[in-house]
């Protein structure tokens, strides 16, 4: 079901988009080369304790995991690309991490995402950020009061077809509110003017993410971490927003 939140209630949930912004931007600081994985994670779970926050990741159990996932962040490396679980990975020059990260604050949660890359950069994996990052803007753009949710993804998928990648929508943006996935389904690509109208006090995380060379992947024996089925690298950025009469508002911008 979906929940339209009052303007009251959106207020009510900056603090957690604030928190979710601040954190990623401190984790994005501390990745470098020769920072182990689990040591990101533990940063976010103190900023977690020092907060009084709670995690949306570290009892999360749905359908396509596992198990519990354990942990408070998604680092997902190289060809992985989502879901990313935490272990005893040290960061290499020229990595490429993504950084997924889920709280919430006073019973309301912020979902965002982002990938950088660690030391030096390669060519094609600048571009594939650039690309990720200019589809979500794209995205966002298409967010107005009184359009729809394939509008959202008509034009996050316009962005991949036009640097040449293939798109998958098996995960893609949901819905935001108590709980961290709701509905609706926010797919990376699809036809304007169809899905679920875009009312203002919907709120909903929008989320493209792209693989290189592929747009299939498989589950990696962990249980959780997806990634690309050749081997290619991938990106993955996400932001938290509200529908509003004038226009969407991002509750996890990070300025």
């Amino acid at each position: 079901m979906i929940e339209l939140k009052t303007p009251a209630e959106i207020e009510e949930m900056r603090p957690a988009g604030r928190f979710v912004a601040e954190t990623l931007v401190r984790l994005a600081e501390a990745a470098d080369v020769g920072v182990n994985l689990l040591d990101l994670d533990a940063l976010a779970h103190d900023q977690i304790r020092r907060r009084g926050a709670e995690s949306c990741y570290i009892d999360y159990h749905p359908s396509f995991g596992a198990s519990p996932f354990g942990k408070v962040l998604c680092t997902s490396v190289n060809d992985a690309v989502l879901h990313g679980l935490p272990f005893d990975y040290v960061l290499k020059d020229g990595d490429v991490l993504s950084l997924d990260f889920a709280a919430s604050v006073d019973g309301w949660v912020a979902d965002s995402a982002l990938t950088v890359i660690v030391g030096t950069p390669r060519p094609e994996d600048v571009r594939l950020i650039e690309v990720t990052t200019a589809a979500l803007e794209a995205g966002i753009a298409a967010a107005q009061p009184g359009g729809r949710v394939g509008d959202i993804s008509a034009a996050i998928g316009a962005v991949a077809k036009a640097a040449g990648y293939s798109i998958n929508t098996d995960f893609g943006g949901h819905g935001v509110g108590r709980t961290m996935h709701g509905e609706p389904h926010v797919a990376n690509n699809g036809r304007p003017g169809r899905g679920v109208p875009l009312k203002p006090g919907l709120v909903i995380a929008i989320e493209p993410w792209f693989l290189e060379s592929t747009d299939r992947i498989f589950t990696d024996p962990d249980g959780w971490t997806l990634r690309s089925q050749d081997g290619s690298r991938g990106a993955h950025m996400e932001h938290t927003i509200a529908i509003t009469p004038d226009g969407p508002l991002i509750l996890t911008a990070r300025d």
